[in-house]
């Protein structure tokens, strides 16, 4: 919550390269060309391979099951999106241009434009299969454009360009378990001054990848500066977990029971780990604005994919509606079911509009725009939750069938449900939209005509004492004697 009140704040201090606009630099033209690759792509290669995916990922444990790597059909997967042009998709051309000249460095898209892509990679049951393929998923598609952004040369040479091709994984190491981290001020991880290094002891949890043994880097987030002021309290660090001793993987953590292998949510146990001090992003004290930049695209992807996933339930339960035949009639044929899908149809189509505008204004006016804060906040709180509420919807409609393994709605429901806490809950961000909309209420054109006062030289109506005129006066005779009589 206080690292999403502190945007305002933020905003006049990041530097001029943040708040660009993103170009576009691909065509109309070219930009379908992608778009019928990456859907030919997910026809052909992804949706018919969705239960050998999930076969394999439980298969990809080895030796005693504390060993996860990536399952034989991704590594074939990433290199044929490589060679389709389907690689690092979400790179926008404003991060390509910070990154090391002659890596991957995606199609130079706009927000707006990776928008399509990223809900299209979305349709399929498992969230991040796709969008994994084409190194389009989280925590490294936030963590590559975070060093792309704030990272030295000798970073961005170490860690984002096996980043970018793929041959390493990273993970974000954030929340912690004994504090309320959706107040970021809470994140009290020790991290003390040493010489040259920092001396790192503590929990993290809900490390998204630490699980993976490709996963070779992470981004650390910690109070190295406690005395100065609260928003200046916090700093990133690159941790080489390859390098690094005192790093314990404690666990991981299940969504629904399941442990998201090969990648997973883990919580990590630091233990005097040294960090050298050469390894923090951009400067000491800068992880609030760090983070405020890093989250914001990551909350759309996320709500891009969610879009796919939205489609994804509604055909399925469409397909069930109109198969099923109850009481003499098709489920399909029942008011009920066809208010519901019509409906459905308008949260969709509502969701999506919002994601565009707010892919938008990333474009045009940049990520601490007020007006983009607000879209982004909006967004988040808004499209996970009716995710969910699709899916649910679509479950009850299939009967027992909807809460097994025989769809893939019991795994949509639990994508959304755990999206509605994933980079800060619900409750925070209708927080900060409700705050942002006060602010533009503010300059508001309509704000001198919110509402009408009575004017004091408008003549009164009349006074009590007033004489009636005789019409009033006799029909009050009249009136009253009627009433007595009656």
């Amino acid at each position: 919550m206080a690292l999403l009140r502190c945007t305002t704040r933020l905003a006049l201090r990041t530097p001029r390269r943040q708040l660009a606009a993103v170009p576009q630099t691909v065509s109309d033209d070219e930009f379908n060309k992608i778009k019928d690759e990456l859907t030919s792509f997910m026809h052909d290669r992804i949706y018919p391979n969705e239960q050998l995916f999930l076969k394999q990922s439980h298969e990809s444990r080895w030796t005693n099951g504390k060993e996860w790597t990536h399952p034989p059909l991704i590594v074939d997967l990433m290199q044929e999106a490589k060679q389709r042009g389907l690689w690092n998709l979400f790179l926008p051309a404003d991060s390509a241009q910070l990154a090391p000249k002659g890596t991957h460095l995606g199609r130079g898209l706009t927000n707006l434009q990776y928008a399509d892509l990223c809900e299209l990679m979305g349709t399929s049951v498992h969230f991040e299969f796709a969008a994994t393929a084409c190194n389009c998923a989280s925590p490294d598609t936030g963590n590559m454009e975070t060093i792309a952004r704030f990272g030295n040369e000798q970073q961005k040479e170490k860690w984002l360009s096996p980043l970018l091709d793929g041959s390493i994984r990273s993970c974000f190491a954030m929340t912690e378990p004994d504090v309320a981290s959706s107040d970021a001020t809470n994140i009290s991880i020790d991290i003390r001054d040493d010489g040259d290094d920092f001396v790192v002891n503590g929990r993290k949890w809900w490390c998204t990848g630490a699980g993976s043994l490709h996963c070779k880097v992470m981004i650390l987030m910690g109070k190295t500066d406690p005395d100065a002021k609260a928003f200046a309290q916090q700093s990133m660090l690159l941790v080489d977990l390859a390098n690094t001793d005192g790093i314990e993987l404690v666990r991981p953590l299940t969504v629904f029971g399941d442990d998201d292998a090969p990648k997973g949510h883990f919580e990590l146990s630091f233990t005097d780990v040294r960090i050298p001090k050469s390894n923090v992003l951009w400067q000491r004290g800068k992880g609030f604005e760090i983070a405020q930049r890093r989250l914001g695209p990551g909350r759309i992807h996320h709500c891009m994919r969610c879009i796919g996933q939205m489609e994804r339930a509604l055909a399925t339960m469409a397909q069930r509606a109109m198969k099923r035949v109850a009481f003499g009639k098709p489920l399909a044929a029942r008011d009920s079911v066809l208010e519901d899908v019509a409906r459905i149809r308008c949260e969709i189509d509502g969701c999506r509009h919002l994601v565009r505008e707010a892919a938008s204004l990333m474009d045009r006016k940049g990520n601490t725009d007020l007006e983009t804060r607000q879209r982004l906040s909006l967004v988040k709180a808004l499209v996970p939750h009716t995710l969910q509420s699709i899916a649910d919807r679509a479950m009850q409609l299939h009967g027992g069938a909807g809460v097994s393994g025989d769809t893939p709605l019991t795994h949509i429901w639990a994508t959304g449900r755990g999206l509605r806490l994933a980079d800060g809950p619900d409750a925070v961000h209708w927080r900060k939209a409700g705050q942002l909309e006060f602010e533009r209420q503010r300059a508001s054109p309509l704000a001198p005509y919110g509402s009408y006062a009575p004017s004091r030289d408008a003549p009164s109506f009349r006074s009590t004492t007033d004489p009636l005129s005789e019409e009033a006066a006799s029909f009050l005779v009249e009136f009253e004697a009627l009433m007595k009589s009656s």
